[in-house]
């Protein structure tokens, strides 16, 4: 069976294409278009990956990271920053803040879920 795989995405468009390429796959996907949502749903559901973008509109994906880890989530769950907000030293702000992956839009749709899979294998 797959690994449940929690988005955290406010922009429906990218929400539409993630969760589409992954149920594709035969993933099951939560849905969760905001931070507060995101940390309920992570601790509700307890899925293995979540991907979360860093700009989102109630608190970025840095401060949702650092409170995954902290805060009760399994250790062995997978987190991966998918954002667009590509500056230099955005990625290792990522890694600090709990993520183990990270990955830059706009996404390959050929080739997403092999990278995505393969930062969830490498934990």
């Amino acid at each position: 069976m797959k690994p449940s795989i929690l988005i955290i995405e406010d922009n429906e468009q990218n929400m539409y294409m993630l969760s589409y390429l992954l149920e594709s796959s035969n993933y099951k996907v939560i849905k969760a278009y905001n931070g507060v949502d995101g940390l309920r749903l992570a601790h509700e559901n307890h899925p293995e990956i979540i991907l979360i973008d860093i700009q989102l509109p109630d608190m970025d994906g840095y401060e949702i990271c650092n409170k995954l880890r902290h805060n009760g989530l399994p250790k062995n769950t997978t987190i991966i920053a998918v954002t667009s907000y590509a500056m230099g030293g955005d990625k290792e702000k990522a890694m600090e803040a709990g993520a183990d992956g990270y990955l830059e839009k706009p996404i390959n749709p050929d080739t997403f879920v092999k990278q995505m899979e393969s930062i969830y294998r490498a934990k």
